[in-house]
């Protein structure tokens, strides 16, 4: 009879073993090609954006960093409204701000105090999220914000401590609430938030993320910094329009999302119920049909009030656009972008050399970070050449060359090491009429790289010379 039971007892924990995996948040998954998971975020369409957070509850989407979590107090949260709201625009998928800039976390986070569950409501608001979408049929994303000026994760503070925090706060949202589609990232390597992917080192976070859900696309809102023809340091291109970066519907070959919010602000305001909304016609017509047509996705923000409900003229709204916009479009397929660029530049901010330029061209600008100041070989250098130095033998595997315009040019690359200069990519002759040039090849170990230009049609130029080490 013993021997029974113990066989029946081992027979349920089998049994219940894959309902265990979930219950704990686990995400089995087979890893997919990347250009796959691109062209199905770019199918999905049309999506909602949630900024709901403590800014809610001020009138400034910048928060005060000191604001009490007795602020966060709604109440009527319903998160099933907000998914069947998405549901009737037609939308496909739901992104909520799990933290804000003033970093305010909205779930359950064993890493701060500063949370939801420190709040008067204490439920735990990503978790009835992605539970309500889900229900709904509908795709889950999140929203995280590497500045957060309440942990003071800003320049010139930021510690070990803090990058351990970040990867922390990944790791809980990216374990406990089931498969996330993509992540949204922002307040990172933008001009105004200065938080470098050195300060916070990208590799590793994005390391960690494919590490956890190899499928979680990542999407880093750095579109104010990094030129639109490669995907710098992001999976998805991302334009973020009331900031004044708009894709080009004439030139875009990359997955790409563009934003907007419904109305004035991201977060709800007390004007929001008696504001107009922008109207459903131009939301659709003007930017979300005619963007998925060049392979971007429309995500447009709306924002739950006070009480954690949707207001009525925003209701009303997305009922109409559900009207215009109808799901299964057949929607072109982008072509095959290069890989990301993941890793920390070498070359950044490192002593270089070139041929005789101006000195409002110098060569230090190609080295600078900006990809708005360019070096300019003057007209007369027949056979230009520009080079940086590594400091100590340096391993790199890609070199990608931008440019503020395309312009026709001719050049190889070398490098240099135990005195002597090496040709690669087999001594080839490189000829570009493009902006950028991502080259990748078998890795080597050098102190200095050279880039020597052919006789070309005008100066050559770069804005930024990129040398890196990827997959380390």
């Amino acid at each position: 009879m013993k021997n029974v039971k113990i066989y029946t007892i081992a027979l349920l924990i089998i049994a219940l073993l894959p309902t265990m995996g979930k219950a704990q948040g686990k995400v089995a998954a087979n890893k997919m090609p990347l250009n796959e998971l691109q062209q199905q975020f770019v199918d999905l369409g049309f999506g909602m954006f949630i900024h709901y957070n403590i800014p809610t509850y001020m009138e400034d989407d910048w928060a005060d960093p000191d604001a009490s979590p007795a602020i966060f107090n709604p109440k009527q949260l319903n998160t099933d409204q907000w998914a069947m709201a998405a549901k009737s625009a037609n939308m496909s998928y739901g992104c909520l701000t799990t933290k804000h800039h003033s970093g305010f976390a909205i779930w359950d986070t064993k890493t701060t105090t500063y949370n939801v569950m420190n709040s008067p409501l204490k439920r735990d608001v990503v978790k009835e999220y992605v539970t309500s979408f889900r229900k709904q049929g509908l795709k889950v994303m999140l929203y995280y914000s590497i500045l957060d000026t309440h942990h003071k994760l800003r320049p010139g503070h930021i510690t070990p401590n803090h990058i351990k925090m970040v990867k922390e706060q990944l790791t809980e949202l990216l374990t406990n609430y089931g498969e996330i589609s993509a992540l949204v990232i922002d307040g990172w390597d933008a001009p105004w938030s200065r938080i470098s992917y050195d300060d916070v080192p990208f590799e590793e976070i994005y390391s960690l993320i494919k590490s956890i859900q190899p499928n979680c696309l990542v999407m880093d809102l750095n579109a104010a910094k990094y030129p639109a023809e490669a995907l710098f340091y992001t999976d998805i291109k991302s334009y973020e329009q009331g900031a004044g970066q708009h894709i080009s519907k004439e030139t875009n070959r990359l997955p790409a999302l563009a934003c907007l919010p419904l109305q004035a602000n991201w977060f709800w305001k007390s004007s929001f119920p008696t504001t107009a909304v922008k109207s459903p016609t131009v939301m659709i017509n003007d930017n979300a049909l005619p963007y998925n047509q060049v392979y971007c996705n429309f995500i447009l923000n709306v924002a739950p009030n006070r009480d954690g409900l949707i207001d009525e003229n925003a209701l009303a709204a997305l009922k109409e656009m559900g009207k215009l916009y109808k799901p299964g479009l057949s929607l072109p397929k982008f072509p095959k972008a290069d890989a990301p660029i993941i890793s920390h530049n070498l070359a950044k901010g490192r002593p270089c050399n070139s041929s005789w330029s101006n000195d409002m061209d110098i060569m230090d600008f190609a080295v600078d970070d900006d990809f708005g100041t360019s070096w300019h070989a003057n007209p007369k250098v027949e056979d230009a050449w520009f080079e940086v130095e590594l400091g100590k033998k340096a391993a790199l595997n890609m070199i990608v060359l931008s440019r503020r315009k395309a312009v026709q040019s001719s050049y190889i690359l070398e490098y240099f090491s135990n005195n002597k200069w090496y040709p690669l990519l087999g001594g080839l002759h490189q000829v570009s009429n493009s902006k950028i040039d991502i080259h990748r090849f078998t890795r080597v170990f050098a102190e200095k790289v050279r880039i020597k230009f052919d006789k070309t049609a005008s100066a050559p130029s770069l804005a930024e010379l990129g040398v890196f080490n990827e997959g380390i």
